[in-house]
């Protein structure tokens, strides 16, 4: 018997072989593909060069509302908007995988998430400016980053919570198939429990994605300690047109948010949406599945493999310093005296660090306004908690059944996935002229109608992961329910509920945190020289965050994340046990 080595020697040149084998069988969508490539990295280019242009905090913002300067703005948005969903990709991973991978780690990053989710845009982006400007003085870039780090606080919490429940509820069989071939950390993440949360990931994503849309007047027209800064885009654009109440440049404005967002989703999401499917969690395949004009021509390219064999060997390097992770051996069960011993250090020294700051911030409000500054805060988050509450229940009722018909249907997908995304992404500044005068031609007080402002913002996320999760039922469980003749609400109580049950809680979780960043652009509408305000905690803190009053701002946002926290320890997470334990797959 005869054993046949292959030398490096051989190996790179096989692997040239078969390079230069693709190359030759290149084809015309090969040279489409390259060139849409190729211009695409041109635009990136050409319009990053504006984020670093001189900039002075003393000069005057001036928005050029042309419209046609709206081409250049909508190139300077997207720009930013993917930058910001890559950062917020990279923070799930790392964040999610913490928490779930870490008890102690979790009892602390969990409420932080949830407090995070609750601090508002505004909240970040008074931070932020400030910072952002000194570490980038005398340029745009400072802006830039203030405005691209405040879309990315409308995006990662969303994400991060859809993630870090696929996590914590990886399939039994997967977990214990990882053990059996001692996986590493590594190769268990990217072969196991990411294409676990794979669909759930992207609808969370395009779901994020459309937050960010909804909050582009706030992040890129700022208005920051009696200061206003400007960045070219279509939220500043939108903002500045609704500020002169020109309905006309308001009306092109509504036009290019449709055209981006449609774009986005034909180009980007609805690929990676049908490419997803492929990880759905099922014994057959399905009927029906998801199709795109735009993943199938990738497919017919020869590109995805010439690219796959060059970065081969980095794939492989990678998988070796992967190792340095280890196995993920752990017990399943762990020793009590040890557990409680590393729980209480791990306690003393969280708790510790938390209490400073509270004193610490304590004083600050002390020594400034007194601590019966949060009183009237405390008030008003009663009036906007109510409006959060309308809100997740009438969502709830409106939008699960029509969220699992979307989902199990793929052709129905195909229609409504672009339309969803439109409404998803359109910001509820863009509806302020429309929203003042339906509120004085009816009536109605701003107090009952910001319901339907923060609605905007907020009832997307039932939505998007009731599809996900409607998605991500096995379709042989749907065909061995209509061979068993299950059907109206046997098939709900059965099938439906409990497997879209996950999802769900997520999807409630983030969007009651949403509703209460929403209402900060909801409680306050101005068109022109008319400005509705509302009574409630979200007008509270955008009328501190204009004046710079930051004692009053600081005290509105501990309110309003002592509310958001409060609401999701005594319900969303009791919610989030009930489905770990009873409606995991």
């Amino acid at each position: 018997m005869s054993f046949r080595t292959t030398s490096p020697a051989a190996s790179r040149a096989s692997l040239s072989s078969r390079f230069a084998g693709r190359l030759s069988r290149m084809t015309w969508v090969d040279v489409v593909v390259a060139a849409a490539v190729l211009v695409m990295f041109y635009l990136v280019l050409r319009v990053g060069q504006g984020t670093t242009v001189r900039f002075s905090t003393s000069q005057s913002v001036k928005v050029d509302t042309s419209p046609g300067q709206l081409p250049y703005d909508a190139a300077r948005s997207l720009l930013r908007m993917f930058v910001a969903l890559a950062l917020s990709t990279v923070f799930t991973f790392v964040y999610a995988y913490a928490a779930a991978k870490s008890r102690r780690l979790e009892r602390i990053l969990i409420p932080a998430l949830d407090i995070l989710q609750s601090v508002p845009v505004l909240g970040f982006l008074t931070v932020a400016v400030t910072g952002f400007i000194a570490l980038f003085p005398g340029s745009m870039l400072g802006l830039e980053c203030a405005s691209i780090f405040a879309i990315f606080t409308s995006q990662a919490w969303n994400m991060t919570f859809g993630f870090y429940y696929s996590l914590t509820s990886l399939p039994r069989e997967l977990d214990e198939l990882s053990r059996s071939f001692r996986f590493t950390r590594w190769m268990r993440f990217w072969k196991v429990e990411l294409p676990s949360g794979m669909i759930g990931l992207v609808w969370n994503g395009m779901m994020s994605f459309g937050g960010g849309w909804f909050f582009l007047v706030a992040s890129e027209a700022i208005s920051v300690n009696n200061r206003d800064y400007a960045l070219p885009g279509v939220g500043s654009y939108a903002g500045a047109a609704i500020a002169d109440g020109d309905l006309g440049k308001v009306g092109w404005a509504i036009l290019t948010m449709a055209v981006m967002v449609i774009g986005v989703n034909f180009f980007f999401w609805r690929p990676l949406t049908a490419w997803a499917e492929k990880f759905k969690n099922e014994q057959s395949e399905a009927s029906e599945v998801q199709h795109s004009v735009v993943l199938n021509f990738l497919r017919r390219s020869n590109w995805p493999h010439v690219l796959g064999n060059l970065l081969r060997p980095a794939g492989r390097a990678l998988s070796a310093v992967g190792r340095i992770f280890g196995i993920d051996d752990r017990p399943l069960t762990i020793d009590p005296a040890r557990k409680r011993t590393g729980d209480i250090a791990f306690a003393i020294v969280a708790g510790g660090l938390i209490l400073w700051g509270l004193i610490d911030l304590g004083h600050y409000l002390y020594a400034r306004t007194g601590l019966g500054v949060f009183g009237e805060p405390l008030l008003l988050g009663l009036a906007t908690l109510a409006r959060v509450i309308v809100l997740v229940v009438a969502a709830t009722i409106i939008w699960v059944p029509i969220g699992v018909r979307i989902g199990f249907s793929p052709r129905l997908t195909r229609i409504a996935q672009p339309v969803v995304q439109v409404l998803a992404s359109f910001p509820a500044n863009f509806l302020f002229p429309l929203a003042v005068w339906f509120f004085l031609k009816t009536g109605l007080s701003i107090n009952v109608g910001g319901i339907l402002l923060m609605a905007l913002g907020a009832q997307w996320y039932i939505l998007f992961n009731t599809i996900a999760g409607a998605m991500s039922i096995p379709s042989d469980l749907r065909e061995a329910m209509d061979d068993l003749g299950v059907r109206g609400w046997q098939r709900w109580k059965r099938l439906i509920l409990p497997g879209i049950f996950p999802s769900y809680v997520t999807g409630g979780i983030t969007a009651s945190g949403g509703a209460w960043n929403a209402s900060i652009v909801a409680e306050v509408v101005t068109f022109g020289g008319t400005t509705l305000t509302a009574t409630g905690l979200g007008a509270y803190i955008a009328k501190a965050t204009a004046a710079g009053d930051f004692p009053h701002l600081l005290a509105g946002v501990a309110v309003m994340s002592l509310y958001v926290v409060g609401v999701n320890r005594l319900f969303w997470r009791r919610l989030y046990r009930l489905a770990d334990t009873r409606y995991a797959l």
